[in-house]
């Protein structure tokens, strides 16, 4: 393990594997680099894969107060560990940070997004109006089970009846460690539409995936795709919104060679 040091002296934990063109890993939800590590080691062959744990999540540091300019600066601090440039893959929420920071004009040369998870039609119910004030209350009641629970129901829009029996499970307890980071998330995403204007100024070459399962997570990759003025999209078939590694390590070793995908 290794650490970064962030704009505000946070140490930013990160593996780093392989050798070759440096390629960043930004992972999303309640997760840690861990999650990342079979993607990383699948990639290691060809590029110098960085895959860190995003402040408060893991070993990385948690400097009060947090802003969402803080995701941005972490990124960064990467970026300049791994040369001062470097291809970006974000998958899901870390997708959106990925987008958001290309925009700021982080040095990303390529990008990669998996399942973005925009809300872009009415193929599902949307976020509650008072989605973060509600992970706010719970987090302040010591309800990190419930947090995790509103998370998964409601901006994951998985079942309650494949939600509930999760907590019986021997994960759970871990992501109960994480669940105050979800509260980050939701200043990230807040109503979790498209920001179309600012991410239209992402002029990098972009690709964006999706499995082709979950009808609103592929709605919102070919929105994306829309969008942005140098992107392609391209479907994994039969993959969950939980990736197998082997099936989208193909994709980015491509793409960040500078084939077509």
């Amino acid at each position: 393990m290794n650490k970064a040091t962030s704009k505000d002296g946070t140490a930013i934990a990160f593996d780093q594997v392989g050798e070759g063109p440096a390629v960043i890993i930004v992972g999303g939800g309640p997760t840690t680099r861990a999650v990342n590590t079979a993607v990383a080691e699948l990639l290691a062959p060809s590029f110098s894969v960085f895959n860190y744990d995003r402040r408060g999540h893991g070993d990385s540091g948690d400097t009060p107060p947090y802003t969402v300019d803080r995701e941005y600066e972490d990124l960064e601090a990467l970026i300049a560990v791994a040369g001062g440039s470097a291809h970006v893959y974000g998958t899901s929420g870390g997708g959106m940070i990925a987008l958001e920071a290309a925009a700021r004009g982080l040095a990303i040369t390529r990008l990669v997004v998996w399942e973005p998870p925009y809300i872009v039609d009415d193929t599902r119910p949307p976020v509650p109006a008072d989605y973060h004030q509600q992970l706010v209350d719970l987090l302040a009641a010591g309800r990190r089970g419930d947090m995790l629970q509103l998370f998964f129901t409601k901006a994951a829009n998985l079942p309650a009846e494949f939600v509930s029996p999760m907590r019986q499970s021997p994960f759970w307890p871990a992501m109960k460690e994480l669940a105050p980071t979800l509260v980050y998330d939701a200043m990230l995403t807040g109503d979790f539409s498209l920001p179309t204007q600012r991410i239209a100024a992402v002029a990098i070459p972009t690709l964006v995936l999706d499995g082709g399962t979950t009808l609103w997570l592929s709605n919102a990759a070919r929105a994306v795709t829309d969008t942005l003025p140098d992107a392609r999209h391209r479907t994994l078939p039969g993959q969950p919104h939980n990736v197998d590694p082997a099936a989208i390590a193909p994709a980015l070793a491509e793409f960040f060679n500078h084939g077509a995908a």
